[in-house]
């Protein structure tokens, strides 16, 4: 599965209720090579499993990410997958903007604060869990549009920026890490967009589950701090 990872490796999921997230919570769990996973989730998982540890905390806060340290409670992470992200919330009134005029600055604000701030936080709250001589690879959810090289039409101002700064600080994380441990891979993983293609067309959350841990497991010490889309081709910043 993840030949960086030892066998038994202790997996960390944060999001794992969503689409992505909950693939990846089950691949984990089927596979032999995985030992533990601690699942966390703002909502409650509606099943159990031997590997499972899950917690019901809500990670954006400080109140749910030391609940999650609690639980991890200072051992060696091997995996980290962050697959918590917010493009639009109908019950907040945040929508992607499509002309400057429609820039909101308390929307702006949460968008920054959920895609950006909060995995930067959550590799902070863990950092004790990820240093050291062990094999560890951090991956999160990041989006193409956040490229600001691939920035061909505009839009989506709150999106892109937050996407982008979440880059950056996971960019100046693989450096810190690295001299805490060696051994540790961080990477930018693209969440590919699929709301405006054919359902024909559609992949499922399993398929692009499948596409991401390839991508893990093709990765290197060498290229930690890098930005990959689901087919394992690099993403300009």
């Amino acid at each position: 599965m993840l030949p960086h990872l030892p066998e038994g490796f202790t997996a960390v999921v944060a999001g794992a209720n969503g689409g992505i997230g909950s693939a990846i919570l089950q691949s984990l769990l089927s596979s032999p090579q995985t030992g533990h996973v601690i699942a966390v989730s703002r909502s409650p998982l509606v099943f159990e499993h031997p590997k499972l540890d899950s917690i019901t905390a809500d990670i954006t806060t400080t109140t749910g990410r030391q609940a999650l340290c609690e639980r991890v409670n200072g051992r060696p992470v091997h995996l980290l997958f962050n697959a918590i992200g917010l493009l639009h919330d109908a019950s907040q009134n945040i929508q992607p903007e499509k002309r400057l005029e429609q820039l909101d600055e308390v929307s702006f604000a949460q968008v920054m604060h959920i895609n950006a701030a909060t995995p930067a936080l959550l590799l902070a709250a863990l950092k004790p869990s990820l240093q050291g001589k062990h094999a560890t690879i951090i991956a999160s959810l990041s989006a193409r549009v956040g490229s600001i090289t691939d920035n061909g039409y505009g839009g989506w101002y709150s999106y892109r920026a937050s996407k982008a700064a979440h880059n950056m600080l996971l960019r100046t994380a693989a450096i810190e890490l690295k001299r805490l441990n060696k051994q540790s891979i961080v990477l930018c993983l693209q969440k590919p967009f699929q709301a405006r293609v054919p359902t024909e067309k559609l992949f499922s959350a399993e398929f692009v589950v499948k596409q991401l841990i390839d991508v893990m497991a093709k990765r290197s010490q060498e290229t930690t701090g890098s930005f990959w889309d689901c087919a394992g081709e690099p993403i300009d910043w």
